[in-house]
């Protein structure tokens, strides 16, 4: 069968499937109000969760660090490191409460890259089961042996880490910080210890926590700084700038030694164009105004609540979360479309997420909240949820709200 053919012939099962994806074209980045294919909408699947894709002296930034060049030129390691991307880097290292950090391309490389420097054959990587796509790449990749744990079950962790020392190397231990896809926080301080006891390294990915969750002294630290960890129980720390930072790339933050050792082992840093340098200014905006301005996070954790109450009071079944992800699980990939096209046809853009991005059985809308929306756009978006739930969904009905 002829390649063409071969391909056809996949994307048309993916249709039946239910399973097939398709872009959306925005005009520009949502505020969170967008034009989405031509229509005015309100967007609750954006991950800028403090609203700086869109600030303006984030902008303003960029377009001051267009004039360093409209490229680094070169990787890295020729001649594409800027004073931006030192002065990026050592902003990141003072906000996750680490010696240094390195800037990647994007979060895949960064965890793709890291995992495949620090571990390989005769070493062991144990694994969340729903850790993100990068980081179950970076795994296979590395040729480690691989070994999985049920989602946040620390026995389950403890079991594989046992059984760990038979391939006789080093352990890496990855996970997520906060959960893209369930929006919950892994168990760190009891991962962190479990990791101690057996010799493990800690490695978290804060792609979802950096620049929202905290603590006193590190207040945009992340869910590891949260959880009262710091670089010794947590020494490999990852995080992106495409999220709450609005930009786009990611660092890992670490001792000088890991650094340094990246520096020379991690093929997706080594091999790979510079970030650009508007790209690094911005970034290194939003991380300042992330620290100086927490009354973003406040009005982010109060449209949450906002949300998660309006919820129960209409009795939408949500996951339970405390992050600005808010995943209203339906089981059915058509149920999922089916209220998605009914929220956009009502004027909102809410992510359907269906397998292979999660396990069978467990397609969801991802409902993500920003400190840009306000408490009308939400209202709004919960009573559109109750009566698309009611029409579309067998077995939901409004009353003084919507019940399983």
């Amino acid at each position: 069968m002829s390649l063409r053919a071969t391909l056809q012939k996949r994307l048309a099962q993916r249709r039946e499937s239910g399973l097939y994806r398709q872009l959306k074209i925005l005009d520009a980045a949502p505020t969170p109000g967008a034009v989405v294919d031509g229509l005015p909408m309100v967007t609750f699947s954006s991950n800028d969760y403090l609203g700086l894709a869109t600030h303006p002296e984030v902008i303003a930034a960029q377009q001051e660090g267009a004039r360093l060049g409209a490229g680094a030129t070169a990787s890295h390691l020729v001649n594409g490191h800027l004073r931006i991307h030192e002065e990026l880097q050592e902003e990141i290292a003072a906000a996750t409460g680490r010696e240094a950090a390195l800037v990647f391309s994007s979060g895949y490389a960064a965890n793709m890259g890291t995992i495949c420097a620090l571990i390989g054959r005769g070493d062991s990587i144990v694994s969340d089961k729903l850790n993100h796509a990068s980081l179950i790449d970076g795994a296979r990749l590395s040729r480690a042996d691989s070994l999985r744990f049920a989602h946040s079950d620390t026995a389950a962790l403890e079991r594989q880490l046992v059984r760990a020392p038979a391939a006789g190397g080093n352990t890496l231990v990855a996970v997520d910080g906060v959960y893209s896809m369930d929006g919950d926080c892994a168990p760190l301080a009891e991962v962190a210890r479990l990791c101690r006891q057996y010799g493990a390294w800690l490695m978290v990915d804060e792609a979802h926590g950096f620049g929202v969750m905290g603590s006193d002294i590190l207040p945009v630290g992340g869910s590891v700084a949260a959880a009262g960890l710091g670089e010794e129980e947590v020494p490999v720390l990852m995080g992106t700038l495409g999220k709450a930072a609005g930009n786009a790339g990611a660092f890992v933050a670490g001792s000088r030694e890991l650094i340094d050792y990246l520096v020379q082992f991690a093929r997706t840093y080594i091999y790979t164009t510079g970030m650009p340098p508007a790209v690094a200014a911005g970034a290194l905006a939003a991380v300042r105004i992330m620290q100086r301005q927490p009354e973003l996070r406040q009005r982010l954790g109060n449209n949450i609540a906002h949300f998660r109450r309006g919820a129960a009071e209409r009795g939408l079944p949500l996951c339970d979360s405390t992050s600005a992800i808010q995943p209203l699980l339906l089981g059915a990939e058509q149920a999922v479309m089916t209220v998605a096209a009914e929220l956009a046809s009502r004027g909102f853009l809410v992510g359907a997420i269906r397998p292979p991005t999660v396990p069978a059985g467990t397609a969801r809308l991802r409902i993500t909240l920003s400190a840009a929306h306000s408490g009308a756009q939400i209202e709004a978006l919960l009573d559109a949820l109750a009566t698309a739930l009611a029409a579309t969904v067998p077995g939901q009905t409004v009353a003084d709200g919507v019940s399983p």
